[in-house]
C-alpha cells in the first residue's frame, strides 16, 4: 500500500509543475509580443545604465581594495 503512493504524489507534482511552468512561459511569450520598439530601446538603454555603473563601482571597490592593501603594508607582488 505505501509503495505507490511515492510514484503517485511525484507525477502529480510533475504535472502542476510541468502546467505551471507551460503557461508560465506562455505569458511571458505573450507578454514580450507586445512590447513596442520605444518600450524596447528604452529597456535597453536602462540595462547598460546599470551594466555600467555596476563595472565602474566593481573598477573602484577593487582600487580601493588594493589602496587599503597597500596603506596596511600587505605584500601584493605575483610570485
Amino acid at each position: 500500500m505505501m509503495d505507490w503512493i511515492p510514484v503517485v504524489f511525484v507525477t502529480f507534482k510533475v504535472l502542476v509543475l510541468g502546467t505551471g511552468m507551460f503557461f508560465a512561459i506562455k505569458w511571458h511569450y505573450d507578454q514580450g509580443k507586445k512590447e513596442t520598439e520605444k518600450e524596447r530601446r528604452a529597456v535597453l538603454r536602462a540595462g547598460g545604465k546599470v551594466a555600467a555603473v555596476f563595472v565602474l563601482s566593481l573598477l573602484g571597490l577593487g582600487l580601493v581594495t588594493f589602496a587599503l592593501s597597500r596603506t596596511l603594508g600587505l605584500d601584493l607582488t605575483f610570485p
